[in-house]
């Protein structure tokens, strides 16, 4: 039994459906088990990570567990239930931000996911990391700005990433929890091209048959306005992650091909299969 932990969260979704289609046996966890919508044969466990002994029946049986955690949310008491479970491998959904080998992280996003690497590796169950720096899902955030304009304003026209569709994690997911060899390796996800923001607009607007165009904001200006809402350590980090991109094509590597026996979607596909999201 592989249980999905984030099972209502976006990339734990899609990695459910997918194993669900393979013919996998897989448990959700959800807070709200009638709201999670999730596909038929699909068992579906009530559990809350901050209530220890809510998570027992739904780690009952299972051998293989896949983690999303919602930025910031310690996995403790997961983990020691998942010990005292059974459980004999965790795959984990971490951040690209992650630097192997340094004494100090150099943002909150990298030292949070680090510091779930670490709390898992000591755990005493074999483990394997995924590490996603920027998923395709975040161009949704242009979406909103295009309900009346052809023009997406934001910092950082150049910042360049390897964007990955969500469905090409949830089938590297899957493979791995499936699959044997995978204990002890962490794989960075990476799509098959690097594309700048401008870039991911225009391509955007080839898809949506618009005339898209990006708008270049000063990032002070953008960091303010983002702070109002959002954690001020995560959007500097956010944004650091992206000055340090400008002019630098990003990195690509071939684990999704390897790994899911098909090339990674491209963006134009990702910006296809969302076309009803920016309509």
């Amino acid at each position: 039994m592989i249980l999905v932990v984030g099972a209502t969260a976006h990339f734990g979704r899609e990695t459910v459906e997918a194993l669900a289609a393979a013919g996998a046996p897989v448990r959700a966890l959800s807070r709200t088990p009638d709201r999670a919508a999730l596909p038929a044969g699909v068992d579906v466990v009530r559990g809350d990570l901050t209530d220890a002994a809510s998570l027992r029946p739904a780690l009952q049986g299972a051998r293989t567990l896949f983690l999303v955690l919602p930025y910031g949310m310690a996995p403790d008491a997961l983990l020691t239930e998942a010990a005292h479970a059974g459980v004999r491998h965790i795959v984990f959904l971490s951040s690209g931000a992650v630097v192997d080998g340094a004494d100090v992280q150099p943002d909150v996003i990298a030292t949070y996911h680090a510091g779930v690497e670490r709390a898992i590796a000591e755990s005493g169950i074999a483990w394997t990391f995924l590490r996603l720096l920027f998923p395709a899902v975040n161009a949704l955030s242009f979406a909103m700005q295009l309900k009346g304009s052809d023009v997406v304003r934001g910092a950082y026209a150049d910042a360049a990433a390897s964007v990955v569709h969500e469905r090409d994690v949830a089938e590297v997911a899957a493979a791995v929890l499936t699959g044997d060899g995978h204990a002890g390796r962490t794989y960075d996800l990476a799509g098959p091209a690097s594309l700048t923001q401008a870039e991911q607009v225009r391509v955007l607007g080839d898809v949506l048959g618009r005339p898209l165009v990006f708008e270049e904001l000063p990032d002070a200006d953008v960091r303010e306005q983002l702070s109002r809402f959002l954690d001020g350590p995560f959007v500097n980090a956010l944004f650091d992650l992206m000055a340090a991109t400008v002019g630098k094509p990003a990195p690509l590597t071939d684990v999704v091909e390897r790994l899911t026996g098909h090339p990674a979607r491209t963006f134009a596909e990702w910006a296809a299969d969302h076309r009803a999201d920016f309509a």
